[in-house]
């Protein structure tokens, strides 16, 4: 299969439906975030609050090596245009839903969709452009994360309050409508004619492998103990389906994942770099809110700014990342967003109550600046060093590496504060009276009232302390991931 010579205004119009249609991914956790306290008190079932975003999530992860892999055997436009249809199709399900039920399996669907969408973007956009464009463009959609992060509360936050929630859902189908035009009749391939094998079984594995380690990371000491026969038997199948997957891609005659590509230490550094960073980010995008309201005492809105500032920071340096790569290289531009994640991990370790929230927005300014310098820089490097038929899973690769992360670290950095508030509430004789669940209390100025005295003093202290080791934690990921890039090549593979 060849690559297409493209006019340059047909390449901006597939470049803007291409941007438009990763927007409707990105921006779904956002808006969906700030719609969600409407949805429960519409449909009820609190106790199922978590999945629906959990259930985006999962079938995200679990679909995008799959259709990285179907991109490069039928082309990138009809697996695009099926992503695309099958989000719209969630999105209006999940205006309809008329139960917490419905609304989750039509985000399972919603899901689908987006592993569809997130990779093939790249990887058309790596098709359409040349090495020395390529830079500059990726840098564009790169900031569409950043963009959509700071237009999602806005927007959710609209539609909730002049319309109805349902209006969060079925924006997405315009908009979906017309990603779809300007793909089909400004998109066009060469297929070539020669027969192409599907790895039916590769792809099975890998969804049951990446489903049940979602689901124990999201449900493990919630809803499923630990000790539990049920944690044992999915522990067991996570590891018998990694296990036969690994077997299966290494005796397959077209794999769905090439492990060769990992041979390449532009890849496979740009990866394992992306598992750190990706932590890092759920690190912060979950728990910096919680010290701002709970140990500063801080409003919702001071909260709301501390994560903008990373949004803001994101999409600038993604753009400038562009021009950095073409003057300075990939490494370079990727060590200098390392050096910027472990800025805004220092000043993470130095919050305290008295700081104030503006100090907390510096910290996650650095972090926003260094995702957006490291992911340009990765996604480039990896499109340059592999052909064709090996960059629609290659750029698959690195995204899904940022999502497991992310789940890695939810459960990874949850796990240290919730065991840092329980000790606490042991150690001062509180357990049976609160619980770790208690620590919402601290999240408002009614439910801090509430506390009292030595409730509230114990919890602070514990959210405080348990916080400053999440804080801990992410400096040491950003150094790790330092170390990393450190190790990739100083000139570009071929």
């Amino acid at each position: 299969m060849k690559e297409r010579e493209y006019t340059s205004s047909k390449r901006g119009l597939v470049l803007a439906s291409i941007m438009l249609a990763m927007f409707l991914a990105a921006i779904e956790a956002t808006i969906v975030s700030t719609a969600m306290p409407s949805i429960v008190a519409d449909l009820g079932g609190f106790s199922l609050y978590s999945w629906v975003f959990s259930a985006y999530l999962l079938t995200n992860a679990s679909t995008v090596l799959i259709f990285g892999r179907l991109a490069d055997i039928f082309g990138r436009k009809p697996v695009f245009l099926f992503g695309i249809a099958l989000f719209m199709i969630g999105s209006a399900v999940c205006a309809l839903s008329a139960s917490m039920s419905l609304l989750i399996f039509a985000r399972f669907i919603q899901g689908v969709g987006a592993g569809a969408l997130m990779p093939i973007a790249s990887t058309i956009v790596g098709d359409m452009y040349t090495k020395e464009e390529r830079a500059k463009i990726q840098g564009y959609l790169s900031s569409v994360w950043g963009i959509s992060a700071v237009t999602g509360p806005v927007l959710g936050g609209f539609f909730v309050d002049v319309l109805s929630w349902p209006y969060v859902f079925w924006m997405n189908l315009p908009l979906g409508i017309f990603a779809m035009i300007g793909i089909i009749f400004f998109f066009h391939e060469d297929l070539s004619k020669e027969k192409q094998k599907l790895d039916v079984f590769g792809s099975l594995w890998v969804m049951v492998a990446v489903s049940t380690v979602m689901v124990i990371l999201v449900e493990g000491g919630v809803a499923i103990s630990w000790s539990s026969l049920s944690m044992l038997s999915l522990i067991g199948l996570a590891l018998v389906s990694v296990l036969a997957f690994i077997i299966q891609e290494r005796r397959a005659a077209a794999p769905m994942m090439p492990f060769h590509i990992w041979s390449y230490p532009s890849i496979r550094y740009a990866n394992l770099t992306s598992l750190t960073t990706g932590m890092i980010l759920i690190g912060v995008s979950s728990y910096l809110p919680a010290f701002v309201q709970g140990v500063m005492g801080q409003s919702a809105t001071a909260a709301g700014f501390t994560l903008t500032t990373m949004s803001i920071g994101w999409p600038i340096s993604s753009t400038l990342a562009g021009r950095l790569v073409l003057k300075i290289g990939f490494r370079l531009t990727s060590l200098a967003g390392a050096a910027s994640l472990i800025a805004g991990g220092v000043i993470f370790t130095l919050l305290s109550p008295d700081k104030g929230p503006v100090f907390a927005a510096a910290g996650s300014l650095f972090i926003g600046i260094g995702m957006g310098l490291s992911s340009t820089s990765f996604i480039v490097s990896i499109q340059n060093t592999v052909d064709w038929r090996t960059r629609g899973i290659a750029t698959a690769t690195l995204m899904f590496m940022r999502t497991i992360g992310s789940a890695l670290g939810a459960a990874l950095l949850g796990g240290i504060l919730n065991s840092k508030i329980q000790s606490l509430l042991v150690k001062n004789e509180l357990e049976g009276q609160f619980s770790v669940d208690s620590t919402n209390l601290l999240l408002t100025e009614e439910g801090r009232k509430e506390l009292g005295g030595k409730a509230l003093a114990i919890l602070k202290q514990g959210l405080t302390s348990g916080l400053h080791l999440v804080y801990l934690g992410i400096l040491m990921l950003a150094i790790i991931s330092f170390i990393f890039i450190l190790l990739l090549p100083k000139k570009e593979e071929t």
